[in-house]
């Protein structure tokens, strides 16, 4: 395919293509030209187990053809089982299956919005959401009235009503924008988009007992940083705390389309027969492919994996920031969620790395993300740093 037939049939809401992608396997993406590539992006942290894996490709294509979808007026025996395996790692309470991160924050939103609307809890004013400066939370409306960088959010105006922006990890900055109006709090534990800036685990324990004392619904976006990512199941898990929600989606599937929210079992019947609704989530085929990641997950002890390689390169892309003071600042982030950050534009090193043979993604604040699958070789590792390290000393900004 050339690139000229991409412009003329695709609208152009993402940067024109440098690549046109053929396939994958593990690690690595190969194009059109044969051309390899080490895939630091993981699709934006959604292929944790690597592209092509054995066991998902033999479980998805097993299910497709038994059963791809049969709507949710129906019990699906796969997503019962696969809501269990996430209650047992979450906490008690209980699963809604939709298709993407937005939509499960949609569902967060929607899920404060009812619960202060309901009569019982006499909490009808209680309709406002307070996020975090630089938090990101999704494209649709309601997921970007979460959302607070004017980037995303100019030209689709008035959105939403009732959002305000705190500071991460400064908890009198949460105290001070609660009023009567406040029925819960909405942040990343670590924000991905916004810059690989990480919640602190003193931080979240303050912001836990805040929402308990205030009576807040305290809902956390993991869309990003969960499924192993930090080195830990989800990405809060760390700080010992429990919030009243949790939004997946993005590393759920392995690449198959599937978000969910995860419920605490005070609020697990918010949600009653017609309040919400999704025709595809949770479809047999979707719930096939979360099943695999889960697998995958645990026979390969990924997490325990993500967090032992994640510091050992942490430790060397440290390292990396001391010998190029010039162009680098610092590294972001924890397991296999970092972010190097740059004292310029990233953007031409991020197109000589891809010259090199390395994919990786930006972020907002002169930002690199690096997100390899969970099942990145050590080698792979190495091989990155190698490209990394001469594609800095190569760099020239100014």
């Amino acid at each position: 395919m050339k690139f000229a037939e991409h412009s003329r049939y695709l609208i152009g809401n993402y940067p024109h293509p440098s690549l046109e992608i053929t396939h994958g396997k593990g690690s690595n993406l190969w194009d059109s030209d044969g051309n390899q590539y080490l895939d630091f992006t993981s699709g934006i942290a959604v292929t944790n187990i690597g592209h092509s894996h054995p066991h998902w490709v033999e479980q998805v294509s097993e299910q497709a053809r038994k059963l791809v979808h049969c709507s949710n007026l129906y019990s699906i025996s796969l997503q019962v089982k696969l809501a269990e395996r996430l209650v047992e790692k979450i906490g008690p309470g209980k699963i809604l299956f939709c298709n993407s991160g937005a939509e499960a924050n949609e569902a967060l939103i929607k899920l404060s919005r009812l619960h202060a609307s309901n009569s019982e809890t006499n909490n009808l004013h209680k309709f406002s959401i307070i996020g975090a400066e630089n938090g990101f939370h999704g494209r649709t409306m309601g997921a970007l009235s979460a959302t607070h960088s004017s980037k995303y959010r100019k030209g689709f105006e008035p959105l939403l009503s009732n959002f305000s922006f705190a500071q991460l990890n400064k908890i009198e900055t949460f105290k001070d924008l609660i009023d009567d109006q406040t029925g819960a709090v909405l942040i990343e534990s670590i924000q991905g988009e916004g810059g690989i800036f990480e919640a602190e685990d003193s931080f979240l324990q303050s912001l836990r007992e805040l929402c308990s004392t205030e009576k807040l619904l305290l809902l956390f976006d993991e869309v990003q940083a969960g499924f192993g990512r930090t080195g830990e199941f989800l990405g809060f898990q760390k700080s010992g705390i429990l919030p009243d929600a949790v939004a997946m989606a993005k590393g759920l599937g392995g690449g198959f389309p599937i978000g969910a929210i995860w419920v605490e079992e005070k609020y697990e019947e918010v949600f009653t027969p017609g309040t919400h609704g999704t025709t595809f989530g949770g479809s047999p085929l979707a719930c096939a492919a979360a099943h695999a990641v889960l697998d995958v997950i645990e026979q390969e002890n990924l997490i325990a994996r993500s967090k032992e390689l994640g510091n050992r390169f942490k430790d060397s892309l440290i390292k990396l920031c001391q010998d190029f003071p010039d162009h680098l600042i610092e590294i972001r982030g924890k397991g296999l969620m970092l972010g190097i950050v740059c004292r310029d534009d990233p953007s031409p090193l991020i197109k000589i790395l891809r010259e090199r043979g390395l994919l990786t993604v930006g972020a907002s604040g002169n930002v690199i993300r690096l997100l390899p699958p969970l099942t990145v070789q050590e080698k792979e590792l190495d091989d990155a740093l190698s490209m990394i390290h001469q594609c800095v000393s190569e760099w020239n900004p100014k």
